[in-house]
């Protein structure tokens, strides 16, 4: 049995991806991935044994740009993004028994699932992005701000704008299939029984009508490499340091500074990871180490605490280590979600990234740093489940068999 899986996006967006085929692996079905094309993704997927399809362009050339693009510019991204998924995935989905996607980014899979006649399943990384009254639709970048409303309404108003972007890419594509046109793009995509891959007390579902979501759990690979020996040897040599960075995208202007500044001041020694911004606000002294790419699974039971930008990732795999957080999230897709999820569980403190000041910073992290900040990580991480790729793995299975 083979099984295709396809995202778009950062590594947040590949990596539960990768678990999932990892595990389905382990139960003897062979998997193919499409990614974007770049060289860290196509050499993950390939030391893991998952045979890689890159589709569309560079991610990290799109996030590395000095300026961020236009809303006209990020419109005809999406829009050839859809022409590729059409081109591309086609040829990957032959000989494979199910389609597994994940991000809204996959606009053309159902389509190609549907005209090969396989079973398609939609898995979303946050219970934010699926349609419901008891939570907004998360901010997409280049759309404009929604007016204030309950949220259906923003809901009605999320599905119009994907209708607008893709409605008629999509449609063009699916004739050429023989296939009927879609009238709500956003639920095609979602379909009615979407999979939510994120932990159950981490980023919980609230039942809601109109549509059945599989609680998946969620999926990430325990991860035992070692640590570099240089950062080794920075931890060993004095107090549990804090931790700053802000993974994929590039973050608010002066933050990084800031929390460097703001943690210097209390005596703390500060680890800052480069992440694809390529962040350097070492200035030579001892208390101030960048990392590149490292294990954060076993870094981050090391550090005081961590500051973010609320990332999925980050957020769950520091929420596991126990370990305080300060979330200083962009205004963009799911991250506010997992920003404000560390406020809700009283894990950390939650920041407004654009306007977050010394002071701001200080005080949320004098409260990070409190004892009972941290008992009540470690409370939260001792409830929190694990590898629920293996559990969804499982159930694909049986479901394909």
């Amino acid at each position: 049995m083979r099984v295709l899986l396809a995202t778009y996006g950062t590594r947040g967006d590949v990596e539960p991806l990768v678990a999932l085929a990892v595990r389905l692996q382990e139960l003897g079905v062979e998997t193919r991935m499409c990614t974007p094309p770049d060289e860290e993704f196509v050499a993950r997927l390939t030391g893991l044994g998952i045979q890689p399809v890159p589709v569309g362009p560079s991610m990290r050339a799109l996030m590395s740009r000095p300026a961020p693009p236009s809303a006209a510019e990020l419109s005809r991204y999406r829009n050839e993004l859809v022409d590729a998924q059409f081109a591309r995935l086609p040829e990957a989905a032959d000989g494979c028994a199910a389609l597994v996607v994940a991000g809204l980014a996959q606009i053309g899979a159902r389509s190609v699932a549907e005209a090969a006649g396989i079973p398609y399943v939609y898995a979303t990384y946050s219970a934010v992005n699926l349609p419901s009254p008891h939570h907004a639709p998360p901010p997409r970048a280049g759309w404009p701000e929604p007016p204030a409303a309950d949220n259906p309404a923003l809901w009605e108003l999320d599905a119009r704008n994907v209708n607008a972007q893709f409605r008629e890419p999509l449609n063009r594509h699916r004739a050429a299939l023989g296939l009927p046109p879609v009238d709500n793009v956003r639920d095609h995509v979602y379909s009615d029984r979407p999979w939510l891959a994120a932990d159950p007390v981490l980023g919980p579902w609230r039942e809601t009508p109109g549509l059945d979501v599989v609680r998946a759990g969620s999926w990430f690979l325990p991860d035992d490499r070692p640590l570099p020996a240089d950062l080794v040897t920075f931890l060993a040599a004095g107090a549990p340091p804090v931790y700053v960075g802000f993974g994929s995208i590039p973050p608010a202007p002066g933050i990084v500074s800031r929390a460097v500044e703001v943690i210097r001041a209390r005596g703390l020694r500060v680890l800052v990871s480069r992440g694809w911004a390529d962040l350097d606000v070492v200035d030579g002294q001892d208390d101030c180490f960048a990392i590149g790419e490292v294990n954060h699974q076993r870094l981050f039971g090391e550090v005081a605490a961590v500051v973010h930008h609320g990332g999925a990732g980050t957020v769950q795999t520091a929420a596991r280590a126990g370990v305080p957080q300060v979330a200083v999230p962009l205004q963009v897709a799911d991250n506010p979600y997992w920003a404000g999820q560390v406020a809700v569980l009283d894990i950390g403190v939650t920041l407004d990234g654009p306007t977050a000041t010394v002071e701001s910073l200080d005080a949320a992290l004098e409260t990070a740093l409190a004892p009972e900040t941290r008992a009540r990580a470690k409370a939260v991480a001792a409830e929190a489940r694990v590898d629920g790729a293996a559990t969804a793995a499982r159930m694909l299975v049986d479901a394909l068999r």
